[in-house]
């Protein structure tokens, strides 16, 4: 029931995944609006559960946690704690999906801030970028923890056999920045697999694995990626003529800029997951069309078959 675009790009997403899916997926919501968007012969694969309350998207998300125990988000937590589903996938309010996750399923023991993993492209393909929104005021010591998550994610979801994380920083060389990105520098440096610190544009010149940053700049980091990039797409759009045969010859050009289309539309990642919680919980944007949520619910079986969350609790407290 959550985002711009629902329950009706919800559906359509879920109806897109489910043959490409081998697990269960419950629809929660408001039984009313939601059924007759489904076919009258519903694949066994689906679910309908109802859900009457909804968290707004302008909603705080202490009070919703608190008033509103019949959401559709209060739901689908609970499905997970309690076992009946491995992950929840929600385009609605991010806070509060943050929120109730948090404190329905707790803190993997040993994590002490959440972090939002967003995967984003570069010049070699693609790297992870944590924390990119859940935890904006922590110490330098979170981003120890945000890096073997980040590991975990890099290994689980990208394929990589032994990733590298970098410190996001205004300087490679070491001591450079503030106090804290000193002291989380002083802290990574313990660890084998620390590359040093990287510079926001050597980011996507790549290659890299996993960038580490407190939230707060880690969503200024991503909203900016966004607009530049919608940005150029945009001037693109905006120098092909309207005239028909002009337009013909640029179409070669259609051809090079389709590849950097896809690699930049955040609706061909879906979601980014919560890492560092007893359950997996997909933030999606509130914009999220059919084919975003259908990425982000086939990103949600990669990880359950990976065991991203498993792989975080079995590491979280080792050296390596």
């Amino acid at each position: 029931m959550g985002g711009d675009h629902a329950p009706e790009e919800i559906i359509a997403g879920a109806l897109q995944a489910a043959p490409l899916l081998h697990q269960k997926v419950f629809l929660v919501g408001k039984t009313d609006r939601i059924a007759p968007l489904l076919p009258k012969q519903l694949p066994d694969i689906l679910e309908l559960i109802e859900a009457p309350d909804v968290v707004e998207m302008d909603e705080k998300p202490t009070d919703a946690y608190r008033s509103k125990k019949s959401s559709s988000l209060m739901i689908a937590t609970k499905l997970v704690h309690d076992g009946r589903a491995e992950a929840m996938v929600s385009a609605g309010n991010t806070g509060a999906a943050s929120t109730f996750s948090q404190l329905v399923w707790r803190q993997i023991p040993g994590i002490h801030r959440p972090a939002i993993a967003t995967r984003m492209p570069n010049r070699c393909g693609n790297f992870v970028l944590l924390d990119a929104g859940a935890s904006p005021d922590v110490d330098p010591e979170h981003l120890v923890e945000f890096a073997v998550m980040g590991r975990a994610y890099a290994k689980a979801i990208m394929g990589r056999q032994n990733p590298t994380v970098h410190l996001l920083n205004i300087g490679e060389e070491p001591g450079k920045g503030n106090a804290f990105a000193k002291q989380a520098y002083s802290l990574l440096s313990a660890r084998s697999w620390f590359a040093g610190n990287i510079e926001g544009k050597d980011m996507f010149r790549g290659p890299c694995d996993v960038v580490v940053c407190d939230a707060f700049v880690g969503n200024v980091v991503l909203k900016t990626s966004e607009g530049v990039a919608e940005m150029i797409a945009y001037m693109l759009r905006k120098e092909i003529p309207t005239n028909p045969l002009l337009r013909a010859f640029y179409w070669p050009v259609a051809k090079v800029t389709a590849p950097l289309k896809k690699t930049t539309d955040y609706a061909e990642q879906g979601g980014a997951p919560l890492l560092g919680l007893n359950g997996l919980c997909l933030i999606c944007h509130g914009r999220s069309s059919a084919k975003a949520i259908k990425n982000a619910l086939l990103m949600a079986q990669t990880a359950i078959d990976n065991r991203l969350v498993a792989s975080i609790r079995d590491t979280i407290n080792l050296d390596d």
